[in-house]
């Protein structure tokens, strides 16, 4: 983020985001690299059928244990009943798709704020394609995963076209969750 990119924040709060807090942070992780790392944790316990909940309290970040979360977040998991579930929470698919849209809007507002571009509104659409054959093992040519993911993403702001194209452009580069489903990652799946 440039001196000339923070400018436009004489105004405390942007975007419904604290911008001198924003400024703080880059300048913070510019002067110490190790700022940046940080860890995501989650724990899943299998609850019967195809019901299983996850919790999510504690990370690591800005060099430290984060102790914010005084209570953890919990999300169940389930399948419709054509998948044998009873639709108890959303399937593992739609809290992918949820992540996609959540970080690509929160990538859109962060970027939008350090370029002076109010956003007026941010509205997501996400369709991910599969084929069953993939994970009930009946195909070896069929991948178990999503086929394709669609996401449609439709910003009024107060900015010209090409801005909101480059905005985009940079959506696509810096969302950490774009980058992760689109990009091979290293994933490490062990029996402990």
């Amino acid at each position: 983020m440039t001196a000339q990119a923070t400018d436009h924040i004489s105004n405390h709060h942007f975007n419904g985001l604290d911008a001198q807090q924003m400024v703080q942070t880059v300048d913070a992780v510019k002067r110490d690299a190790t700022l940046a790392k940080f860890e995501f944790r989650a724990r899943n316990q299998w609850l019967g059928g195809m019901v299983n909940r996850s919790s999510i309290q504690d990370l690591y970040g800005v060099g430290t244990e984060d102790q914010s979360r005084r209570e953890p977040f919990t999300f169940t998991s389930s399948e419709p009943p054509v998948l044998l579930g009873a639709n108890e929470g959303a399937s593992a698919g739609e809290f992918l798709l949820h992540a996609l849209a959540s970080c690509v809007t929160s990538t859109a507002v962060l970027h939008a704020t350090a370029r002076g571009i109010r956003i007026e509104s941010i509205s997501t659409e996400l369709r991910g394609d599969v084929d069953l054959r993939g994970l009930l093992d009946l195909d070896p040519a069929v991948r178990p995963g999503y086929q394709r993911i669609t996401v449609k993403m439709a910003i009024k702001a107060e900015c010209s076209d090409a801005e909101l194209d480059d905005l985009m452009k940079l959506v696509r580069a810096h969302s950490p969750i774009y980058d992760t489903i689109s990009r091979p990652v290293p994933v490490v799946l062990e029996r402990v």
